[in-house]
Parts: structure tokens; sequence; C-alpha cells
């Protein structure tokens, strides 16, 4: 019985530290995330930027229908660009927990699809993305950038975003460029603004 008592406290305190560990993490968790290899440690920190692009950072030739052109894109841009792109807002959405923001829940990415018009396939949407970051950037702005402030002001809006470059590798084989004619594709391209820096709503 003395034997059995320590194992559950022994499994009770590792379980304890482990929350603690978890929760400090989710509240304060790295522009790497978590991660075990170089590569995931560095998709993550792209994710997580929070410098503002300026000027020169921007690639003019990336609008909404240069991203909706058909073909495997993967090298199409660089995640070293920034770039601005105008849509119609179709859906606003919190994204799943995730190891770049360490899977809190508390603290998830908000995805926004963006299209020509309302009512075309899914393959032809293209996701920007807000982060936790740069929504807490954006608060200090005065600025609501919820998912709940973003789908109650953006859908059904002709907007404008700004935002760094990204290939979310995670989402390569549900996309139309990369794997045409998949019946599991729910968007054009795996190209994204994310994070987005700047909002716009036109009209």
């Amino acid at each position: 019985m003395f034997t059995r008592t320590r194992a559950l406290l022994l499994v009770g305190f590792v379980i304890a530290i482990f929350l603690t560990l978890w929760l400090v993490l989710a509240w304060n968790c790295p522009s790497a995330g978590i991660a075990l290899t170089g590569r995931a440690r560095n998709l993550h920190r792209l994710k997580n930027r929070t410098a503002l692009p300026q000027a020169a950072d921007f690639d003019p030739r990336v609008t909404l229908d240069a991203l909706l052109q058909p073909g495997d894109d993967r090298h199409r841009w660089s995640t070293d660009r920034a770039a601005r792109i105008q849509g119609e807002v179709i859906d606003v959405a919190y994204a799943r927990p995730e190891a770049s923001n360490c899977f809190s829940p508390c603290r998830r990415d908000v995805h926004i699809l963006v299209a020509k018009r309302k009512g075309v396939a899914k393959t032809e949407h293209v996701v920007v993305e807000v982060t936790p970051k740069i929504g807490d950037w954006a608060r200090q702005q005065g600025w609501d950038w919820s998912e709940e402030k973003l789908q109650a002001q953006l859908v059904g809006h002709w907007c404008e975003f700004e935002g760094w470059l990204y290939f979310d590798v995670g989402h390569v084989e549900e996309s139309e460029n990369v794997s045409p004619h998949n019946p599991e594709n729910w968007r054009a391209t795996a190209w994204e603004l994310h994070p987005v820096t700047k909002i716009t709503v036109i009209r």
C-alpha cells in the first residue's frame, strides 16, 4: 500500500508540474512556440513575427488574383516579403490550438477567409491570419481584432489586408494549387498573409 501511495503521489506531482509548465507556456509562449526541430521553430517564428512591414518589404506582384493563379506555387513568393491584397471576407473564425501558440486554448490565431466574391468554391478562398501577438499589439493601438469583433465588422465587406507572406506547409495537401482536384481541399493556396498587420474595410 505504501508503494502504491508513493507511486500515486509521484504521478500526481508529475502531472502538476506538467500542467504548471503548460500554463506558463500558454500565457508566455515564445515566438518559436513548441517545436522539436529547428525547422519547425523557424516556421513558428515566421508566424509569430511582430515587426511591421515597411514600404520596401512589399511585393507589388502579390494580389488576390495572383494568389489564385493555378499551378504549383510552393516557390512562387518569398516569406521574406510582405503583401497587400483586397477581397471580400467570407468568414472569420478562431483556429484550433496549435504548436506555434504553445497549444493554448485562449491564445489562438484568427482565420479570415478572403475571396473575389461571396458564393465561390472553397478552393477559391485565400487565408489571412491574425496571431495572438499581433492581436496584443492591435489592442495597444485601440483596435479589437478578436474573432467576435472581426466577424461582426468584416464578413460580407470588401477589405484590404497587409501582412507578411507565409507558406503554411501544414496545409499544402489541402490547397488546390498544389493538390488540384483533391475533394478535401478547402483553400486555393497554402500561401497566406500571416500575420496580418493592417486591416481596412473599403466597402
